[in-house]
Protein backbone atom coordinates (compact mmCIF):
# COMPACT_ATOMS: atom_id res chain seq x y z
CA UNK A 1 0.00 0.00 0.00
CA UNK A 2 1.46 3.55 -0.76
CA UNK A 3 -0.06 6.96 1.02
CA UNK A 4 -0.74 9.14 -2.38
CA UNK A 5 -4.27 9.57 -1.34
CA UNK A 6 -5.19 11.35 2.43
CA UNK A 7 -7.19 9.43 4.57
CA UNK A 8 -9.57 12.70 5.64
CA UNK A 9 -8.63 15.62 3.25
CA UNK A 10 -6.74 16.31 0.07
CA UNK A 11 -2.90 16.64 1.44
CA UNK A 12 -3.09 20.30 0.02
CA UNK A 13 -6.19 21.44 1.65
CA UNK A 14 -5.24 19.99 5.39
CA UNK A 15 -1.68 21.37 4.78
CA UNK A 16 -2.80 24.52 4.20
CA UNK A 17 -5.35 23.67 7.41
CA UNK A 18 -2.69 22.26 9.31
CA UNK A 19 0.60 24.50 8.54
CA UNK A 20 0.86 26.32 11.34
CA UNK A 21 4.11 28.87 11.68
CA UNK A 22 5.16 29.84 15.21
CA UNK A 23 2.82 32.97 14.77
CA UNK A 24 -0.36 33.97 16.33
CA UNK A 25 -2.51 30.84 15.53
CA UNK A 26 -0.45 28.65 17.51
CA UNK A 27 1.34 30.20 19.91
CA UNK A 28 -1.94 32.03 21.35
CA UNK A 29 -2.83 28.56 22.07
CA UNK A 30 -5.91 28.69 19.74
CA UNK A 31 -6.44 25.45 17.70
CA UNK A 32 -3.90 23.35 16.34
CA UNK A 33 -5.79 23.24 13.14
CA UNK A 34 -6.47 27.05 11.25
CA UNK A 35 -9.17 27.22 9.18
CA UNK A 36 -12.45 29.11 9.11
CA UNK A 37 -14.73 26.77 8.91
CA UNK A 38 -13.03 24.58 11.42
CA UNK A 39 -11.06 20.83 10.95
CA UNK A 40 -14.32 18.67 12.28
CA UNK A 41 -16.44 20.46 9.00
CA UNK A 42 -13.85 20.24 6.90
CA UNK A 43 -13.54 16.67 7.76
CA UNK A 44 -16.98 15.62 7.29
CA UNK A 45 -17.43 17.80 4.10
CA UNK A 46 -14.46 16.14 2.17
CA UNK A 47 -15.56 12.53 3.41
CA UNK A 48 -19.46 13.17 1.21
CA UNK A 49 -17.33 12.13 -1.78
CA UNK A 50 -14.25 10.12 -0.45
CA UNK A 51 -13.35 7.25 -2.59
CA UNK A 52 -12.79 4.67 0.00
CA UNK A 53 -10.27 1.72 -1.15
CA UNK A 54 -10.30 -2.17 -0.24
CA UNK A 55 -6.64 -3.59 0.37
CA UNK A 56 -6.96 -7.03 1.25
CA UNK A 57 -4.31 -8.25 3.85
CA UNK A 58 -4.86 -12.10 4.71
CA UNK A 59 -7.15 -14.49 6.31
CA UNK A 60 -10.42 -12.91 4.91
CA UNK A 61 -9.00 -9.37 6.43
CA UNK A 62 -9.04 -6.16 4.23
CA UNK A 63 -8.23 -2.62 5.03
CA UNK A 64 -10.85 0.52 3.96
CA UNK A 65 -8.96 3.50 3.84
CA UNK A 66 -10.57 7.01 2.61
CA UNK A 67 -13.18 7.74 5.77
CA UNK A 68 -11.44 8.71 8.79
CA UNK A 69 -9.37 6.23 10.32
CA UNK A 70 -8.48 2.68 8.82
CA UNK A 71 -10.89 0.12 8.86
CA UNK A 72 -10.32 -3.23 9.28
CA UNK A 73 -12.72 -6.22 8.01
CA UNK A 74 -13.11 -9.34 8.97
CA UNK A 75 -15.28 -11.56 6.64
CA UNK A 76 -16.56 -15.55 7.26
CA UNK A 77 -19.82 -17.59 8.18
CA UNK A 78 -20.65 -14.86 11.60
CA UNK A 79 -20.95 -12.10 9.40
CA UNK A 80 -18.28 -9.24 8.84
CA UNK A 81 -16.79 -7.67 12.05
CA UNK A 82 -15.26 -4.65 11.67
CA UNK A 83 -12.80 -2.25 13.67
CA UNK A 84 -13.29 1.46 13.84
CA UNK A 85 -16.41 2.68 11.68
CA UNK A 86 -14.91 6.12 9.69
CA UNK A 87 -17.56 8.76 9.05
CA UNK A 88 -21.11 8.30 8.78
CA UNK A 89 -21.63 10.88 5.78
CA UNK A 90 -19.40 7.76 3.54
CA UNK A 91 -21.82 5.73 4.72
CA UNK A 92 -22.58 4.68 0.96
CA UNK A 93 -18.90 4.60 -0.14
CA UNK A 94 -18.66 2.46 2.79
CA UNK A 95 -21.52 0.13 2.25
CA UNK A 96 -20.49 -0.37 -1.54
CA UNK A 97 -16.81 -1.21 -0.45
CA UNK A 98 -18.13 -3.87 2.22
CA UNK A 99 -20.32 -5.67 -0.49
CA UNK A 100 -17.06 -5.56 -3.19
CA UNK A 101 -15.70 -7.77 -0.77
CA UNK A 102 -19.24 -10.12 -0.44
CA UNK A 103 -22.46 -10.62 0.66
CA UNK A 104 -22.11 -11.41 4.21
CA UNK A 105 -23.60 -9.03 6.42
CA UNK A 106 -22.63 -6.81 9.15
CA UNK A 107 -22.65 -8.19 12.60
CA UNK A 108 -19.94 -6.98 14.49
CA UNK A 109 -17.91 -3.13 15.11
CA UNK A 110 -15.15 -2.94 17.47
CA UNK A 111 -13.74 0.82 18.14
CA UNK A 112 -10.26 0.94 18.98
CA UNK A 113 -10.88 4.85 20.32
CA UNK A 114 -13.33 7.37 20.73
CA UNK A 115 -12.83 9.85 18.47
CA UNK A 116 -15.60 10.82 15.92
CA UNK A 117 -13.23 9.67 12.49
CA UNK A 118 -13.34 5.81 14.38
CA UNK A 119 -16.91 6.33 16.17
CA UNK A 120 -18.71 7.94 13.59
CA UNK A 121 -20.19 5.50 11.76
CA UNK A 122 -20.90 3.63 15.00
CA UNK A 123 -24.96 4.71 14.57
CA UNK A 124 -25.59 3.59 11.04
CA UNK A 125 -23.42 0.14 11.64
CA UNK A 126 -25.55 -0.53 14.61
CA UNK A 127 -28.53 -0.11 12.72
CA UNK A 128 -27.44 -2.45 10.18
CA UNK A 129 -27.41 -4.78 12.47
CA UNK A 130 -23.71 -4.43 14.39
CA UNK A 131 -23.24 -4.99 18.44
CA UNK A 132 -20.65 -2.68 19.53
CA UNK A 133 -17.75 -3.47 21.59
CA UNK A 134 -15.38 -1.09 22.84
CA UNK A 135 -12.84 0.18 25.97
CA UNK A 136 -15.52 1.47 28.55
CA UNK A 137 -14.00 5.07 28.01
CA UNK A 138 -15.29 5.23 24.54
CA UNK A 139 -18.71 4.86 26.04
CA UNK A 140 -18.40 7.55 28.82
CA UNK A 141 -17.09 10.03 25.97
CA UNK A 142 -19.49 9.50 23.52
CA UNK A 143 -22.54 9.49 26.03
CA UNK A 144 -21.60 13.13 26.90
CA UNK A 145 -21.18 16.05 25.47
CA UNK A 146 -17.19 15.85 24.69
CA UNK A 147 -14.86 18.97 24.46
CA UNK A 148 -11.60 18.54 21.92
CA UNK A 149 -9.99 21.61 22.45
CA UNK A 150 -6.96 21.01 19.87
CA UNK A 151 -10.16 20.90 17.46
CA UNK A 152 -12.03 23.75 19.17
CA UNK A 153 -15.02 21.55 19.37
CA UNK A 154 -17.60 20.19 21.23
CA UNK A 155 -18.98 16.25 20.06
CA UNK A 156 -22.55 16.03 21.35
CA UNK A 157 -23.52 13.34 22.86
CA UNK A 158 -23.98 9.99 20.65
CA UNK A 159 -27.30 8.23 19.94
CA UNK A 160 -27.73 5.45 21.88
CA UNK A 161 -27.63 3.38 18.63
CA UNK A 162 -23.72 4.62 18.32
CA UNK A 163 -23.08 3.32 21.78
CA UNK A 164 -21.30 0.42 22.36
CA UNK A 165 -23.66 -2.85 24.25
CA UNK A 166 -19.87 -4.25 25.41
CA UNK A 167 -17.58 -2.71 27.22
CA UNK A 168 -14.30 -3.63 28.95
CA UNK A 169 -11.87 -2.33 31.39
CA UNK A 170 -8.68 -4.00 30.31
CA UNK A 171 -9.04 -7.08 28.35
CA UNK A 172 -11.33 -8.96 26.12
CA UNK A 173 -11.72 -11.41 23.63
CA UNK A 174 -14.03 -12.75 20.81
CA UNK A 175 -14.66 -15.50 18.89
CA UNK A 176 -15.79 -14.70 15.29
CA UNK A 177 -15.47 -16.43 11.87
CA UNK A 178 -12.53 -19.04 12.75
CA UNK A 179 -10.61 -16.39 14.73
CA UNK A 180 -10.00 -15.03 18.01
CA UNK A 181 -9.71 -11.59 18.37
CA UNK A 182 -7.44 -10.32 21.40
CA UNK A 183 -8.86 -7.12 22.40
CA UNK A 184 -6.07 -4.73 25.06
CA UNK A 185 -6.62 -1.44 26.70
CA UNK A 186 -3.13 0.48 26.55
CA UNK A 187 -4.03 2.72 29.27
CA UNK A 188 -4.26 6.31 28.62
CA UNK A 189 -1.90 7.18 25.51
CA UNK A 190 -3.47 8.90 22.44
CA UNK A 191 -6.73 9.79 24.30
CA UNK A 192 -8.01 7.85 27.62
CA UNK A 193 -9.96 4.79 25.54
CA UNK A 194 -6.93 3.40 22.86
CA UNK A 195 -6.86 -0.84 22.30
CA UNK A 196 -5.80 -2.52 19.77
CA UNK A 197 -7.72 -5.51 18.22
CA UNK A 198 -5.75 -8.85 17.52
CA UNK A 199 -6.62 -11.23 14.48
CA UNK A 200 -4.03 -14.30 16.20
CA UNK A 201 -4.51 -16.66 13.37
CA UNK A 202 -3.86 -14.38 11.06
CA UNK A 203 -1.08 -12.14 12.86
CA UNK A 204 -2.81 -9.03 11.89
CA UNK A 205 -3.02 -6.38 14.42
CA UNK A 206 -5.27 -2.53 14.22
CA UNK A 207 -3.29 -0.73 16.87
CA UNK A 208 -5.59 2.39 15.76
CA UNK A 209 -4.00 6.30 16.69
CA UNK A 210 -1.43 4.77 19.22
CA UNK A 211 0.41 4.70 15.52
CA UNK A 212 0.13 6.99 12.86
CA UNK A 213 1.95 5.40 10.15
CA UNK A 214 4.36 8.41 8.14
CA UNK A 215 2.53 11.60 10.31
CA UNK A 216 3.08 13.00 13.15
CA UNK A 217 0.46 12.05 15.28
CA UNK A 218 -2.41 14.19 16.68
CA UNK A 219 -2.53 13.40 20.73
CA UNK A 220 -5.74 14.64 22.93
CA UNK A 221 -5.19 16.29 25.95
CA UNK A 222 -8.38 17.13 26.21
CA UNK A 223 -9.66 13.26 26.90
CA UNK A 224 -6.61 11.77 28.70
CA UNK A 225 -3.86 11.74 26.44
CA UNK A 226 -0.15 12.73 26.44
CA UNK A 227 2.82 12.34 24.68
CA UNK A 228 4.19 10.28 27.38
CA UNK A 229 1.16 8.21 26.74
CA UNK A 230 1.86 8.49 23.23
CA UNK A 231 5.28 7.45 23.38
CA UNK A 232 4.27 4.05 26.29
CA UNK A 233 1.73 2.94 23.64
CA UNK A 234 4.27 2.56 21.34
CA UNK A 235 6.65 0.90 23.06
CA UNK A 236 3.97 -1.35 23.99
CA UNK A 237 3.44 -1.94 20.60
CA UNK A 238 6.97 -3.13 20.06
CA UNK A 239 6.94 -5.50 22.82
CA UNK A 240 3.90 -7.14 20.89
CA UNK A 241 4.56 -7.06 17.19
CA UNK A 242 6.76 -9.99 15.93
CA UNK A 243 8.48 -9.43 12.62
CA UNK A 244 5.72 -11.55 10.79
CA UNK A 245 2.81 -9.37 11.75
CA UNK A 246 1.28 -6.94 9.75
CA UNK A 247 0.09 -3.79 11.35
CA UNK A 248 -2.57 -1.18 10.80
CA UNK A 249 -2.32 1.72 11.75
CA UNK A 250 -5.11 4.53 12.30
CA UNK A 251 -4.17 6.72 9.63
CA UNK A 252 -1.44 5.89 7.06
CA UNK A 253 -0.53 2.95 4.84
CA UNK A 254 -0.37 -0.65 6.65
CA UNK A 255 3.03 -1.67 7.85
CA UNK A 256 5.35 -3.68 9.94
CA UNK A 257 7.75 -3.49 12.96
CA UNK A 258 10.43 -1.84 11.48
CA UNK A 259 7.75 0.97 10.91
CA UNK A 260 6.45 1.10 13.98
CA UNK A 261 10.30 1.45 15.69
CA UNK A 262 10.88 4.26 13.32
CA UNK A 263 7.32 6.27 15.14
CA UNK A 264 8.56 5.10 18.79
CA UNK A 265 11.66 6.51 17.61
CA UNK A 266 10.64 9.72 16.53
CA UNK A 267 8.60 10.37 19.22
CA UNK A 268 11.29 9.86 21.73
CA UNK A 269 13.90 12.11 20.09
CA UNK A 270 11.09 14.65 19.43
CA UNK A 271 10.16 14.31 23.29
CA UNK A 272 14.02 14.77 24.74
CA UNK A 273 14.68 17.31 22.57
CA UNK A 274 11.37 19.58 23.39
CA UNK A 275 11.65 18.79 27.11
CA UNK A 276 15.62 20.03 27.24
CA UNK A 277 14.19 23.33 25.23
CA UNK A 278 11.48 23.84 27.89
CA UNK A 279 13.67 23.22 30.65
CA UNK A 280 16.12 25.81 29.70
CA UNK A 281 13.18 28.06 30.06
CA UNK A 282 12.43 28.67 25.95
CA UNK A 283 8.66 29.58 25.67
CA UNK A 284 6.81 27.69 22.99
CA UNK A 285 7.44 30.10 20.54
CA UNK A 286 11.18 30.11 20.97
CA UNK A 287 11.07 26.19 21.08
CA UNK A 288 8.93 26.02 18.06
CA UNK A 289 11.80 28.37 16.40
CA UNK A 290 14.19 25.82 17.21
CA UNK A 291 12.67 23.21 15.32
CA UNK A 292 13.47 20.47 17.30
CA UNK A 293 11.74 18.26 14.70
CA UNK A 294 13.85 19.33 11.96
CA UNK A 295 15.65 16.23 11.21
CA UNK A 296 12.21 14.21 10.87
CA UNK A 297 9.50 16.70 8.95
CA UNK A 298 10.54 15.71 5.33
CA UNK A 299 9.02 12.12 6.21
CA UNK A 300 6.73 12.99 8.98
CA UNK A 301 5.71 16.53 8.92
CA UNK A 302 3.47 16.25 5.24
CA UNK A 303 -0.01 15.73 6.82
CA UNK A 304 -2.21 16.45 9.34
CA UNK A 305 0.32 17.98 12.24
CA UNK A 306 2.62 20.47 10.96
CA UNK A 307 5.84 20.12 12.40
CA UNK A 308 4.94 23.68 14.67
CA UNK A 309 2.08 21.83 15.58
CA UNK A 310 3.78 18.91 16.70
CA UNK A 311 6.07 20.87 18.71
CA UNK A 312 3.41 22.60 20.65
CA UNK A 313 1.21 19.52 21.39
CA UNK A 314 5.07 17.94 22.86
CA UNK A 315 5.66 20.95 24.26
CA UNK A 316 1.86 21.02 26.84
CA UNK A 317 3.00 17.70 27.58
CA UNK A 318 6.88 18.06 28.89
Amino acid sequence: MTHKEPIWISRRRLLAMAGLSAGATLLSRRPLFAESEGVVPTMIHAAENAKITVHPLRRNISVLEGSGGNIAVLTGKDGKLLVDAGLAVSRPAITNALTSINADPIQHLVNTHWHMDHTDGNNWLHSSGAAITAHENVRKRLSVDTRVEGWNWTFPAAPAGALPSTEFASNHEMQRNNTKLVLKYYGPAHTDSDIYVHFTEADVIHVGDTWWNGDYPFIDYSTGGSIDGQIQAAEANLRLVTDKMIVIPGHGPVGRRPDLMAFRDMLVTVRSAVAALKKQGRTLEQTVAAKPTAKFDAKWGRFLISPAAFVAVVYAGV
